[in-house]
């Protein structure tokens, strides 16, 4: 069981505010660390690799035409792993820690807990190794163009944001409370890839026109703040799920 304590309550008195500032360092470093990690690991296989532009525009969800705006904004497939630098994998890698510090920060604060202690950081390290991992595989092997690659894509995103949230944590909530909050971000994603068809498409094609590709850089770093919206949001709605569960069965019993 959960308790509700002082740091979880101030959360929910400004939950608009503080997600909105924990979503906007989650666009600002994860441009700085998806992108460039994105685009080494699509470039990993090119042969049976998406590319990062195909990766991101179905991410997005858009038309053909901003498909083509997009795709002209990155590398194509293959040339980003000649043309990274020792210095650029050391900079991607402080870039990738600081991401994964405010990713555990964003998720303690929702689940009311104290900072981790230092030598706790090698926990960053992992996450951001099976972050990896798993962004190679959604570029290069899961498919979502059948019910059984969208429902196998499905279940690994549970699986890894139920993960990610136990491993950031440091095993201080049990896995049962942190399922929940798996399954809402997951359900959110799905909802933003909707609202991407329906704005973010158009968007791209009006932006191209009004300011060139940076119009393009823009909503994608809208996209990224919606994502970090939605990987918060959805584990607050977790919480709040898990907690309402605890509340009836506890009722129940009395």
């Amino acid at each position: 069981m959960i308790r509700r304590s002082p740091a979880g309550r101030g959360w929910r008195r400004g939950t608009d505010l503080e997600l909105f500032q924990h979503a906007l360092g989650f666009a600002a470093l994860g441009f700085l660390t998806l992108v460039p990690l994105l685009l080494i690991v699509s470039s990993a296989d090119p042969q049976h690799g998406r590319g990062f532009a195909q990766w991101l525009s179905e991410g997005l969800g858009v038309s053909a035409a901003s498909r083509g705006q997009v795709e002209r904004l990155f590398t194509p497939a293959g040339q980003a792993l000649r043309t990274t630098t020792a210095f650029g994998i050391v900079a991607l890698a402080a870039f990738g820690l600081s991401f994964s510090a405010a990713v555990q920060s964003g998720f303690e604060k929702v689940w009311g807990l104290p900072p981790a202690r230092w030598w706790a950081r090698w926990r960053h390290v992992v996450w951001l190794a099976v972050l990896t991992g798993y962004l190679f595989a959604s570029a290069t092997t899961l498919r979502s163009h059948t019910p059984t690659g969208a429902l196998i894509a499905v279940a690994g995103a549970i699986l890894f944001f139920w993960w990610s949230q136990r491993m950031l944590l440091g095993g201080r909530v049990r896995w049962r409370a942190l399922l929940p909050g798996a399954v809402a971000t997951v359900l959110g994603l799905l909802g933003l890839r909707v609202f991407s068809q329906l704005v973010f498409s158009p968007l791209i094609a009006s932006n191209t026109v009004s300011y060139g590709p940076f119009g393009t850089v823009l909503v994608v770093q809208s996209w990224l703040i919606g994502v970090g919206v939605v990987v918060f949001g959805g584990v607050l709605v977790g919480r709040l799920v898990h907690e309402e569960i605890v509340r009836v069965a506890l009722k129940r019993r009395h």
